[in-house]
Formats: C-alpha cells, structure tokens, sequence
C-alpha cells in the first residue's frame, strides 16, 4: 500500500478577487454546478467556502498528480468536493477514473481570511 498526501491553504481574498473579476468563466472552469450552488447557498460565507474547495481540489490534485495523465484536462473542475450527510466533506475523482484507491480522507477549514485542506488517499502499491 502506498499513501499519499496533500495540503493546501488559500487567502479567502484571492479566491473572492478572481470571482469578481472573472465571474462565471472562473466558477464554470474550476467548480461544478453542484459545488457552486451550495456555496452561493451559504451566503454571508459562500467565499470561505469556495476558498475551502479551491485549496481542497488543490490538496487532492497534490496527492493525486503521480497517479493521472499530464495530458487530463480541468483536473480542478474534476475534482469534485462533496459532503456527505454528516456534513463532512468528502472527495469525488470518479471522472478521473484512478484506480487502486483503497481509502481516502479529506478535512476543510476556514477563517474569515484563510482557508486550509488536507487529503490524504490510500492507494494499493
């Protein structure tokens, strides 16, 4: 078995400046309709929240690069953040289509101005 691991932390700012800069190109090109609608569903938070799943896609693709294609297009908007029922978020790489995995384990948090993730995924030999 092999485990690998990602970490990624973004200013909630950046993320904020690149909405409102680029608005729907940057969304479309790096978040799904789904992860779109439940951050804008968060309100008074929805940019701590897409600051949350940029650095997770970001922490994911880390763990992940040895393991895809140089050649795979929109490897963020890909990575797909999801929470289960519980509310703990969990990481979607069905379009990837990565074999091996074994077990993974994604956990968020932000700040008024940070955001963090960390991803770690078992992966057979």
């Amino acid at each position: 078995m092999k485990i690998r691991t990602g970490v990624d932390i973004i200013e909630v700012e950046r993320i904020k400046e690149a909405i409102q800069r680029q608005g729907e190109k940057f969304l479309n090109n790096v978040y799904t309709q789904e992860e779109i609608n439940y951050c804008e569903n968060t309100k008074t938070m929805k940019y701590q929240h897409y600051a949350a799943r940029f650095a997770a896609k970001e922490a994911v693709f880390k763990a992940i690069s040895a393991k895809i294609s140089e050649n795979e297009d929109n490897i963020l908007k890909r990575i797909e953040i999801k929470n289960e029922k519980s509310g703990k978020p969990i990481a979607n790489l069905e379009s990837l289509k990565i074999t091996g995995i074994i077990d993974m384990d994604l956990s968020l948090s932000h700040l008024k101005d940070y955001a963090v993730a960390s991803f770690t995924i078992l992966f057979e030999n």
